[in-house]
């Protein structure tokens, strides 16, 4: 590592305007751009602070971020997560900068490593240690020569982050840690590897629905691919569950655990949970009933008791 391995000038403050609790969705990019602005603008009159948007085969998510940042005055979106190995580190720093410089720092940049399979399946590359490649991508783009203008102060990134080695990193070169698909102990014991300063914001997914049967069966076909990730599964065998709880789909008790389901109040709960655990920003998925569907009546429903948390 060379070093610049703990000079990221984080001095940057995502906490000013991401709010406690924002909403992480891939739904947007399901609906045609105009659609899409339409509803980011509604949901930053709900009083939603930051959306979360994620990439794939689906937009590209930086070009999705000033779509989104251009058809709003003050929503926060944050990227969860951009894909180091979609673009080399000139071309994200470079996006970040111009996006920051743009709209007001109302950009944060999420960075993570992807999977093998997707990154040798899907885009062609080889796939190496993720630690390590994301220590020298983060040493790349702090050191890019970047000519056009700046923002004001240097913007802030967050690094996704399950695992203590990645959190660590992010303590040290990044604002803090974007978790997905954790449980609020695993929330607890990042806060303890992170320290007292740096962002923790986890991804908390919910089904609003008070049937425990259909709640399940939509949270059940979810939380099966993340079950086949090793990352994922690993922490939760750390957090008491065992090998016979992914089967079938998930049991009941590690359902229960990872996806939050119910009325409001249950998922106000859970977000406090997350908050109690040391938590700055809860970014709320919300699963619709129909995977492909747009959950504007439930962000609509959750509004009044999301943003006021």
């Amino acid at each position: 590592m060379s070093n610049s391995s703990d000079s990221h000038d984080v001095s940057a403050d995502p906490l000013r305007s991401l709010g406690k609790v924002g909403l992480w969705t891939q739904a947007l990019d399901l609906q045609p751009a105009s659609r899409a602005r339409e509803v980011a603008a509604e949901l930053e009159d709900l009083g939603y602070p930051t959306v979360w948007i994620s990439e794939g085969l689906r937009r590209e998510v930086l070009a999705n971020s000033a779509m989104l940042l251009g058809a709003t005055r003050q929503l926060v979106v944050a990227t969860g997560i951009a894909n180091i190995w979609a673009r080399d580190p000139v071309a994200m720093a470079a996006g970040q900068l111009t996006l920051a410089e743009a709209f007001d720092d109302r950009f944060l940049l999420g960075l993570g490593v992807s999977r093998a399979a997707i990154v040798e399946g899907m885009r062609g590359q080889k796939y190496s240690s993720p630690l390590k490649r994301m220590a020298d991508y983060l040493d790349a783009m702090d050191g890019v020569a970047y000519q056009s203008p700046r923002p004001a102060a240097p913007p802030p990134r967050v690094l996704a982050a399950v695992g203590p080695k990645m959190l660590e990193l992010a303590s040290r070169r990044a604002a803090g840690a974007h978790p997905y698909f954790v449980v609020p102990e695993h929330t607890a014991e990042a806060r303890g590897i992170l320290g007292s300063g740096p962002l923790l914001c986890p991804e908390q997914a919910v089904v609003l629905e008070t049937d425990p049967g259909r709640a399940r069966e939509i949270a059940r076909r979810y939380a099966q691919l993340y079950f086949g990730f090793d990352s994922y599964r690993k922490d939760l065998l750390k957090h008491g569950f065992t090998e016979a709880d992914f089967d079938d789909g998930g049991s009941d008790r590690v359902i229960d655990a990872v996806i939050a389901w119910g009325d409001v109040e249950a998922v106000q709960a859970r977000v406090q949970a997350h908050i109690d655990a040391g938590a700055d920003h809860v970014c709320v998925q919300v699963l619709p009933s129909d995977p492909t569907s747009l959950p504007l009546e439930q962000w609509r429903e959750l509004a009044p008791a999301l943003v006021n948390s």
